[in-house]
């Protein structure tokens, strides 16, 4: 009966590891879509003000805009304090730490290649092919809009063809949706 019992463990250990790296990934993937909406209908709508900045050239090493960093920090870590027994006790729900932990990681995967990557804030490297090139270009045309209205590309990690944005665009600024910077497209 103990080695059953030895057995049953390690199987719910295992069980467990899988449920939490399934919950994790999957909020990173979430995290793409909650980071899109956000940035569309909130950055670009009511929260243009912090948002702004980030959209007109300038020499600063912050932004307003990294104020919506800080918002993600806190989300991560109110989650982080949900699930830990620590904080709450008895009743801590803990798939809120490993959702924290997947909003922590979309969170460094946004900082590399958004902040890193597409506006080189802490290194400087531009890819001339492949997925990083496409996440370049597609972040560069969401950039070619003036002001709030219109543009294309509100993700950070997923990149349409850069063709298909352009077009995009161009019938945005047809509609007299979207004012474009001329050399954009």
């Amino acid at each position: 009966m103990h080695f059953k019992n030895e057995n049953f463990a390690s199987i719910r250990v295992a069980m467990s590891i899988f449920s939490i790296i399934l919950i994790v990934l999957t909020t990173v993937f979430v995290m793409e879509w909650v980071a899109w909406s956000s940035h569309k209908y909130i950055m670009h709508g009511w929260g243009w003000g912090w948002h702004r900045d980030h959209h007109e050239p300038h020499d600063h090493a912050l932004e307003k805009n990294d104020l919506y960093g800080i918002v993600g920090a806190v989300t991560s870590v109110s989650l982080f304090a949900l699930g830990s027994p620590l904080v709450l006790g008895n009743d801590a729900w803990e798939p809120a730490t490993w959702i924290g932990l997947g909003v922590m990681f979309y969170g460094i995967i946004y900082t590399v290649v958004h902040d890193g990557l597409v506006h080189q804030r802490y290194f400087k490297y531009v890819p001339r092919s492949g997925y990083a090139k496409r996440l370049v270009q597609a972040h560069k045309l969401h950039h070619a809009t003036i002001g709030k209205e219109g543009g294309v590309s509100f993700g950070f990690v997923l990149a349409r063809d850069p063709a298909k944005l352009k077009a995009d665009l161009k019938k945005q600024r047809a509609a007299g949706t979207a004012i474009i910077r001329d050399a954009a497209i």
